[in-house]
């Protein structure tokens, strides 16, 4: 089934009138990645502290800095195996018949990451458009402290057709799949004048861009409709699958988001991005502005 606005988008009102539903379970997907100072400066930590000092009443903080990721990975927000999440999640109470709605206190790419990590593993979740801070400008209740959590047994497998790996990517540049390669990230990330986290600015060659943030609504919302289609129509002209990355697949991720909400569904989040791409010197990457 195609997925719509209606399907993954909840509203701060909407999620405030679900409160007592005792299916509802409410995931604040918080990571803290400060702006980098210098190029390679990456400093990303757990979101925690920020969720213990205030939250939506009885969210859980869902950890993606350290639980529901690879601890073995080379490279940080790695997708642990389908085992691992199933377990990591179901300590959290995640299952399939869990109502599960998704927020952040940033950006909401952090969000939308959890969103596809729970939807490459067959589960239905929403995301609350605008975030915590979309709640808090509702003047809506907030709670500080911890939260029981009610653990579930549970086990899922991943599906196809959501995640593609490094050699993944290079099958598609080198024309023997088929795919257009999309950069999420800004445009001076993208074109290397920015101070970048990775090991090296740039891109990787043959890639478009479109901003993640391009998605968004002055208030961190994400655009309504016809303006959402409209920021996205330079994905949305062909019919070849979308590889979308960036530095960790997290903008990413609100784009693949972005694009489902418009019903395109044939895409993929490369996992490693930069992080993993630009680390090693034998792939290549360029910089300059991708070509009109």
């Amino acid at each position: 089934m195609t997925d719509t606005a209606a399907s993954i988008l909840i509203d701060p009102i909407q999620l405030h009138q679900r409160l007592m539903d005792s299916s509802l379970l409410i995931l604040d997907a918080t990571v803290e990645l400060p702006a980098p100072r210098f190029d390679g400066d990456y400093q990303a930590s757990s979101g925690y502290a920020g969720w213990l000092q205030a939250h939506i009443p009885g969210a859980l903080h869902a950890d993606l800095f350290d639980a529901l990721s690879d601890p073995n990975a080379a490279y940080s927000f790695a997708l642990p195996s389908a085992r691992a999440l199933s377990t990591a999640l179901g300590k959290l109470g995640v299952n399939p018949q869990r109502r599960v709605v998704i927020y952040d206190r940033a950006d909401g790419f952090w969000a939308a990451r959890l969103w596809w990590m729970l939807r490459s593993l067959g589960l239905h979740a929403y995301v609350l458009d605008g975030g915590f801070k979309a709640w808090q400008r509702a003047g809506l209740p907030e709670q500080s402290g911890p939260v029981v959590t009610q653990p579930v047994a549970w086990q899922a497998s991943f599906r196809d057709g959501f995640w593609i790996d490094r050699a993944g990517v290079q099958t598609v540049l080198a024309g023997d799949r088929s795919g257009v390669v999309v950069c999420a990230l800004s445009a001076a990330l993208f074109d290397g004048t920015a101070v970048s986290r990775y090991a090296r600015r740039g891109h990787i060659p043959g890639s478009r861009n479109l901003p993640a943030r391009a998605l968004f609504d002055e208030h961190g919302g994400y655009l309504k409709s016809e303006a959402l289609r409209t920021s996205l129509d330079l994905l949305l002209q062909g019919s070849e699958p979308l590889i979308l990355y960036c530095g960790g697949g997290i903008s990413a991720a609100a784009q693949a988001l972005a694009l489902a909400v418009v019903g395109r569904t044939d895409v993929f989040i490369y996992d490693g991005s930069l992080q993993e791409w630009a680390a090693d010197t034998r792939l290549p990457m360029t910089t300059g502005a991708a070509p009109a």
